[in-house]
């Protein structure tokens, strides 16, 4: 199929622009594939960014001063420390404050001109259509599958293009969805992986330069669609990998038989994309193990009195060099074959970062028929918070 970047519809040009805008413009201006007309098709154009994180943060920054009209936030999270290290919208002063809400006052610093609406919530299947109607492409920055789904749907529903980036560790990809005649992520994606399988940037991590690129490409693929200029990257999923400086591109194509964007469509209306996903909701584990559980405080009580318990920490190397329970480190996926290192007979209490890992520890080790072994709720963050606030939270 053509990747020809088609000329979107249904946003009008502004009629003109001030003195000011022509000045602050004027290298978009110059460029011929810009001009006066390109750049009244930019600041005619309403944008909506689902994420105001990883990828938000480039996103935002750069469609405000390429003069996008119109941007809207959706996001309903707080900034954090451990956001700083690559949401680069937020500044230290930043911390605690709503993310849609330290987010806006960047960005109208950054282009006054720009007319920027928070939306301080969650995207839900309840509020989705209503937000998107009044948008001329959506943009996705989020980090877990239920949100990207639920994003596909409604952008199919509503005949919306959706600009994809995802991001991990030192990998990243981004194509356009929701196109006529183009895939959309169910014919990448037509299942979601299994509850667990994919670790979020949270336990996996992510290089903080990365969002930056994918996000700058997401915000490129955008501009395109609204100036008709270039190739788009519809039916091309483009992947980057940051260690080998590689990029790669796969061919997609729609699939008839796709349950939203085929020829004989299944799904008409959103649905609960948590069930569809095969999780409790993102506040709440993705796996329920039902596992015995020891606090943070009554495990500092204990090893007060004297009693004599066995720490085992299953995260990794290098998570534990950051901080520790001085325990003994066997990482979650040696755990079945260094089994043989812990005593039965002794007392174990499994922990990890925040608690997961280690619920699946202390599941596998009652299955091999160890009796006395507890996971410590919440991890080495809830020691951190709870017990010994000189305990590094990461």
């Amino acid at each position: 199929m053509s990747t020809k970047t088609p000329p979107l519809t249904g946003h009008p040009p502004a009629a003109s622009l001030t003195n000011e805008e022509i000045l602050r413009y004027s290298r978009h201006l110059i460029m011929p594939e810009v001009g006066m007309e390109g750049q009244l098709k930019l600041k005619g154009a309403k944008v909506l960014l689902i994420g105001t994180g990883g990828l938000g943060a480039p996103l935002g920054l750069y469609l405000t001063a390429a003069g996008i009209g119109k941007i809207g936030l959706v996001d309903f999270d707080v900034v954090d420390f451990t956001n700083l290290q690559r949401q680069v919208t937020f500044g230290t002063s930043d911390v605690g404050k709503p993310k849609t809400e330290a987010a806006k006052a960047r960005l109208s610093n950054l282009n006054p001109d720009v007319e920027i609406t928070s939306y301080e919530m969650k995207l839900t299947s309840e509020n989705a259509l209503e937000l998107f109607k009044d948008y001329d492409v959506i943009v996705d920055g989020t980090d877990n599958f239920p949100t990207r789904y639920l994003v596909n749907d409604a952008c199919i529903l509503l005949g919306k293009p959706n600009v994809y980036g995802s991001i991990f560790r030192f990998e990243g990809q981004t194509t356009v969805f929701g196109m006529p005649d183009g895939p959309c992520y169910r014919c990448l994606y037509p299942q979601p992986p299994p509850p667990g399988l994919v670790p979020s940037c949270a336990e996996g991590g992510v290089l903080g330069v990365l969002p930056g690129i994918i996000g700058s490409l997401q915000a490129l693929e955008t501009i395109k669609l609204i100036l008709g200029r270039g190739d788009s990257l519809v039916g091309r999923l483009l992947l980057f990998d940051a260690l080998t400086l590689k990029f790669r591109e796969l061919k997609l194509r729609k699939n008839s038989n796709c349950v939203i964007c085929g020829s004989h469509r299944k799904i008409h209306k959103l649905i609960d994309y948590n069930e569809f996903c095969g999780v409790r909701g993102e506040e709440e584990p993705e796996i329920d193990l039902h596992v015995p559980e020891i606090t943070a405080r009554e495990l500092k009580e204990r090893l007060d009195r004297g009693d004599e318990i066995f720490i085992l920490d299953v995260r990794e190397p290098h998570e534990y060099q950051i901080c520790n329970l001085k325990g003994h480190l066997i990482p979650l996926g040696q755990l079945p074959r260094r089994v043989h290192e812990l005593d039965s007979s002794q007392e174990i209490v499994a922990h990890c970062r925040s608690g997961k890992r280690s619920a699946e520890a202390v599941d596998f080790l009652r299955k091999a028929g160890f009796r006395k072994v507890l996971n410590l709720r919440g991890g080495i963050l809830s020691w951190s918070t709870e017990v010994d606030p000189s305990v590094p939270r990461y």
